[in-house]
């Protein structure tokens, strides 16, 4: 065999084992690459599951804490109608309690009792200075 024939034919061989080791290795970079866009993906998804999650959560964390404000808010008004009776109830005692030492202040003065320079006795004039402190009227 002439030497050229071997040598197209080792040049030959040479090209296919080179076209083979190219083969391979865009085969293993191929691979690589669909390694890599399935993991990018399942990342991908794996993200948005999780920022679906948290949006999930912060909702329902809404919702509870508008529930928690709304029981709240019902039981504090439930308490200040409860106290606005109480102080109802306390004022009206206190009203009938004036009535009633205005009613016997009234029955135990002496007809013809003499009253002070202004109208008033001296009771009332001690008083006065008191009540232009106090912030509720006390009537008399």
């Amino acid at each position: 065999m002439p030497e050229e024939v071997r040598a197209a034919k080792r040049i030959n061989s040479e090209g296919e084992r080179i076209i083979e080791k190219a083969q391979e290795e865009a085969e293993r970079i191929v691979g690589r690459a669909q390694e890599q866009a399935a993991f990018l993906i399942d990342e991908r998804g794996l993200t948005q599951q999780a920022e679906a999650e948290s949006r999930r959560i912060i909702a329902e964390a809404q919702s509870d804490a508008d529930d928690v404000r709304r029981g709240a808010d019902e039981y504090a008004v439930s308490v200040l109608v409860g106290l606005e009776g109480e102080v109802v109830k306390t004022l009206q005692s206190i009203k009938k309690g004036i009535d009633l030492l205005d009613e016997r202040r009234t029955d135990e003065q002496p007809p013809g009792d003499a009253l002070l320079d202004d109208g008033l006795d001296a009771e009332d004039q001690f008083d006065d200075d008191a009540e232009e402190d106090a912030s509720l009227p006390v009537r008399r």
